[in-house]
C-alpha cells in the first residue's frame, strides 16, 4: 500500500539559495527594505517599489540568512492581519517616514510597523524586539 501523504505536516524551510540575491541586496541597501510574506504570498520591497510572486520558502531562506528584515504574517487570525494593514500605518521604503502619530494613510519607519506585526503574532526576524517603556522611563 502506498504512503499517503499527511498535508497537516508541513515541509521543512527551504534552504537558501541564491535566485533573488541581487533583489535582496537592492532591499538591503534601501531605507525600510523588507520582506513581507501573507496569506497573498510573499512581497519584497526596495527603491520605493517591490518584487511579487516570489517562492515564498526559498525567498524567506535568502533574506533571512542575508539579514533582511522579514515579515511573515501568515500564522496570524486573518482579522489582525486586516487591521493592521487596513489601518496602520505603510512602511516608509526608500522615502522619508511621515510624521508621528502614524495612521492608515501615513509612512512609518519600518521598525514601528514591524513591532506591530510582531505584538499581533507574526513571525519577525534579523530585528531585535523593541524592549516596552516602563512608566516614567524616557
Amino acid at each position: 500500500m502506498a504512503d499517503i501523504a499527511n498535508p497537516d505536516i508541513r515541509k521543512p524551510a527551504s534552504s537558501p539559495t541564491r535566485e533573488y540575491e541581487e533583489y535582496i541586496a537592492r532591499a538591503l541597501a534601501t531605507e525600510g527594505g523588507h520582506l513581507s510574506i501573507g496569506r497573498g504570498g510573499a512581497t519584497l520591497y526596495f527603491d520605493r517599489g517591490w518584487l511579487s510572486g516570489c517562492h515564498e520558502e526559498r525567498i524567506k531562506a535568502e533574506a533571512i540568512a542575508a539579514g533582511l528584515p522579514v515579515i511573515d504574517s501568515r500564522s496570524v487570525p486573518f482579522d489582525l492581519v486586516w487591521d493592521l494593514a487596513v489601518r496602520g500605518p505603510m512602511v516608509a521604503v526608500g522615502e522619508p517616514p511621515s510624521s508621528p502619530p502614524y495612521h492608515a494613510f501615513a509612512y512609518a519607519p519600518l521598525a514601528v510597523v514591524l513591532e506591530a506585526y510582531r505584538a499581533a503574532g507574526a513571525e519577525v526576524f534579523n530585528v531585535p524586539a523593541v524592549p516596552p517603556s516602563k512608566e516614567g522611563e524616557g
